[in-house]
C-alpha cells in the first residue's frame, strides 16, 4: 500500500518543475508514494505545515531562515536541496527591446514584484548593473494584481517570474528583454525544507531519491515533453507558452544537476540581504542548511 505524502508549495509555477515533475512524473509512485500537494494560503508559510507535522516537504527558500535567527531563534525547519539555484525571474518591456540594457528602466515605470526575496533580488540585479534602484520609478501594484495592472496599461515594465512573462508575450502585450537570474548569477534562491527529525528517517531517504531521479530526468529531457507531462498542473497556461518557460529555465542554468545547496551559493545569498538591509548579521550555513539524506 502507497504511503501518503504531503508537499506544501509557498508559490507555484514552472520554476519549480524539480519539485512538480517529482510528483508529475511518477518518481514517487515509484518509491512507494502517494503524493498529494497543496499550495500555502496567502500570508501564511509553508513552513509552517513543516511545524505542525501536516506537511513533510515544502517548496521554500534559504533566506526563510533568516527571519528567525534575526530573534536569536533557531530556525523550525531546515533546507535540504535545492529548486532552483539562479533567481527566475524577468523583466518584461512594452515592446521588443534587443539592445536593452538596465540603465533603460530610468526612462519609465516598473511594475516589481514586492515579495521580500523577489525585491532583495530586483534591487541587487540593480546593484550589479550599477544603477541604484532608488533612482528608478517604481510601482507596488501587488503581487496578485500586477500582472492586470500591466495589462491594462500601468507602467512600461514589468518584473516577474516565469510563466507569468511568457504568457505575456504569447499574448502580444509585453516582451521579455532582461533576466534577473543572469544579472546575479548563482546563489541559493528556492529549496526543499523538512524539519531534521523528518530527514533521519527511510521516507526522507526515498523522497530524496525520487528527487534526484526527477532532476535529472528533467536537466535531460526536451522542454516540449516536460510540459506535456506537467501539462495537467497548468490548465490555465497554454501548452506552448509552459514549454517557453521551461525551455528558458533549463537554458538559463536555474537546474543544474547537484541536490545540495552550496556554501558558495549561500554566500551569494547572504549578500544579497544585506545588501537590501533585510539581515543584521552574516549568518551559519550550518542553522540554515542541511545535506540532502544519503
Amino acid at each position: 500500500m502507497a504511503q501518503p505524502i504531503s508537499i506544501q508549495f509557498t508559490r507555484f509555477s514552472a520554476f519549480y518543475s524539480p519539485l512538480i515533475a517529482t510528483i508529475a512524473g511518477g518518481f514517487l509512485k515509484e518509491e512507494g508514494f502517494e503524493p498529494k500537494y497543496s499550495i500555502a494560503a496567502p500570508g501564511k508559510s509553508a513552513i509552517a505545515g513543516l511545524a505542525d507535522g501536516s506537511v513533510q516537504v515544502a517548496q521554500s527558500a534559504p533566506s526563510q531562515g533568516f527571519g528567525p535567527l534575526e530573534k536569536g531563534e533557531l530556525p523550525p525547519a531546515v533546507h535540504f536541496a535545492q529548486i532552483n539555484e539562479k533567481d527566475g525571474f524577468f523583466i518584461a518591456a512594452r515592446k521588443p527591446d534587443p539592445k536593452f540594457t538596465w540603465d533603460k528602466l530610468k526612462s519609465g515605470k516598473t511594475l516589481v514584484d514586492h515579495g521580500a526575496q523577489p525585491l532583495a533580488m530586483f534591487k541587487y540585479a540593480c546593484f550589479k548593473k550599477g544603477i541604484d534602484w532608488k533612482s528608478l520609478s517604481i510601482v507596488d501594484a501587488g503581487i496578485d494584481t500586477m500582472d492586470q495592472a500591466f495589462r491594462n496599461g500601468t507602467g512600461d515594465y514589468i518584473h516577474q517570474q516565469g510563466p507569468a512573462p511568457q504568457q505575456l508575450e504569447h499574448d502580444g502585450i509585453g516582451h521579455v528583454v532582461a533576466s534577473v537570474g543572469d544579472a546575479i548569477g548563482p546563489l541559493a534562491f528556492s529549496s526543499l525544507a523538512a524539519t531534521r527529525q523528518w530527514l533521519a528517517t527511510d521516507e526522507a531517504r526515498r523522497f530524496t531519491r525520487a528527487y534526484r531521479k526527477a532532476r535529472a530526468w528533467l536537466i535531460a529531457t526536451p522542454a516540449p515533453r516536460i510540459a506535456e507531462v506537467e501539462a495537467s498542473f497548468f490548465p490555465n497556461i497554454h501548452r506552448d507558452v509552459l514549454t517557453q518557460t521551461i525551455a528558458t529555465y533549463q537554458k538559463l542554468g536555474c537546474w543544474p544537476p547537484h541536490l545540495e545547496i552550496t556554501r558558495p551559493a549561500f554566500e551569494v545569498t547572504l549578500d544579497v540581504f544585506q545588501h537590501a538591509g533585510l539581515i543584521t548579521r552574516r549568518h551559519q550555513y550550518e542553522d540554515v542548511i542541511a545535506q540532502p539524506p544519503a
